[in-house]
Order: C-alpha cells, then sequence, then structure tokens
C-alpha cells in the first residue's frame, strides 16, 4: 500500500486546533496591548514579553499556510500490517474524537474571549479571597528612622504594613489619599480594597484598609469605586486605621490593580 493522507475536514480540524487558534490568541492579545487592556490579565512588566510571543506566532501562522493541509501528520499515515488494521481504525476513532471535543472547547473559550468585554476583578471574588492575603510589604517600618517612606504607599502597602507594623506609632497622623472599592469587613466596619497582582491575574490578591470616622464609606454599596483622603491614626492598642477626612465615588479606573 502507498502512503495515506489526512481526509480533508480532519485536516482542516488539525489545523485550526494548532495555528487557528493560536492566530486569534495572538491578535487578541496584540489588540489588548496596543489598547492598554492587556494590565487587566497580567502585571504591565509582562505586556511586552506577551506581545512579542504574539507576533512571533503569527509569523509561525504565516509560515504554516505555505504548507499543503494535512502536510503536518503525513508521516503519521503510512500503512499499517492487515493485522493492525483493526487497532488503528479504533486508534484513529478515538484521536478524532479528541479533535473534535478540544476543538470544541478551545473554540468556545477563545469566542468567549473574542465576544466578552475585558474586565477587572469583582469585589465579589476579592470577598471570597478574604483571608488568603499575603504578605505584600513585609519589613516597611524595619529600615533607617524605623519608618518607609509612606508617600508612595497604595492600599496593598498599607494593608501590609497595618498587618506587620512593629512600630505602629510611627505611622500615626501620616496623611493618605487611595484609592479602591468599598468591602464590608469584620464588626460591620467598612474597608478600602484594591487587587494585588505578581504576574497575571491569576495570583490576584485583595489588599484590604479599615476606615473610620464620620466621613467613611457605610453608604456606599460594596463594589462601589471611591477616593478616599485621610490621615492614619494609631490606637492604643496598636491598631492602624484610617481616620477619613472625605470619601467620594468615581468611576473604576483604567488599571484597577496595584502591583
Amino acid at each position: 500500500m502507498g502512503e495515506q493522507t489526512k481526509p480533508p475536514m480532519h485536516a482542516l480540524a488539525t489545523r485550526w486546533l494548532g495555528m487557528g487558534l493560536a492566530t486569534v490568541v495572538a491578535v487578541v492579545t496584540l489588540v489588548l496591548g496596543v489598547t492598554g487592556r492587556l494590565t487587566l490579565y497580567i502585571s504591565p512588566e509582562t505586556v511586552w514579553f506577551a506581545c512579542a510571543a504574539a507576533v512571533v506566532t503569527l509569523i509561525a501562522a504565516v509560515w504554516s499556510c505555505t504548507l499543503p493541509l494535512g502536510a503536518e501528520g503525513d508521516h503519521d499515515h503510512t500503512a499499517s500490517a492487515d493485522g493492525a488494521d483493526a487497532a488503528a481504525s479504533r486508534r484513529r476513532m478515538l484521536q478524532t474524537a479528541g479533535v473534535v471535543s478540544g476543538g470544541v472547547i478551545a473554540s468556545g473559550v477563545v469566542l468567549a474571549g473574542l465576544v466578552l468585554p475585558p474586565a477587572s476583578l469583582s469585589a465579589q471574588l476579592a470577598l471570597s479571597r478574604a483571608g488568603e492575603t499575603p504578605v505584600l510589604f513585609a519589613g516597611a517600618d524595619d529600615v533607617s528612622l524605623g519608618i518607609a517612606d509612606t508617600t508612595t504607599f497604595g492600599v496593598g502597602d498599607w494593608a501590609s504594613a497595618f498587618a506587620t507594623a512593629t512600630r505602629p506609632e510611627n505611622y500615626d497622623g501620616a496623611a493618605v489619599t487611595l484609592t479602591g472599592f468599598v468591602t464590608p469587613t469584620e464588626a460591620d466596619a467598612v474597608g478600602l480594597t484594591r487587587m494585588v497582582i505578581t504576574h497575571c491575574v491569576i495570583d490576584a490578591q485583595p489588599a484590604t484598609v479599615p476606615l473610620a470616622g464620620e466621613a467613611a464609606a457605610a453608604d456606599y454599596e460594596t463594589g462601589q469605586w471611591v477616593e478616599v483622603s485621610g490621615t492614619v491614626r494609631a490606637d492604643a492598642d496598636g491598631t492602624l486605621r484610617i481616620e477619613t477626612a472625605s470619601v467620594k465615588a468615581i468611576d473604576e479606573p483604567k488599571d484597577p490593580y496595584e502591583y
């Protein structure tokens, strides 16, 4: 027997599952990168790498179009002995089932990426991950003069400082202006939360600081983005909190995460 070739539909499905889906993902990645929305999924430091990988994928996709349809697997289709025909037939059936099921799942994921608009992680996810929060700024108060420079602190930095400060009195009186969304905390208090990511949204963790004072955000619904101005206060027991001077509702920022 001579060499057999893949049926056209099987070859087409194989190419779609390979370079077809990869090309669509690459195009979506580049569009998100150009529009500045790729940071909804990965940290800004890795955007350049993702876009470079997408460009390489597109080059490979163009090159693959120069190959005849089905050429990718011609080496797997030499004739078999008569006694192995039944086993080969069963193997082809299993391969076809895998191609079909994999194609449906992968195509669905890609279609969702094309149809659904990019969105930030919700307040509900932040609440569900409460308690998983790692130390985000350990050792902040262990530098010279006993306290870190807090002028660049975000919600994540303050949340870690509140949790790990060995000299909380050194933070007393620090002025803050922070942006985040409203979340409930223990004892029916109100917190200001921001999702903090290291590499991508998979490792995102919520960071929360407690709010107090007459201008607290109790009047806002959970998930509402607000800008808070106030002063850090240290209680007698060493607990730190933010005494709010003003709280105003804002739209979700273009980049909703801290890094």
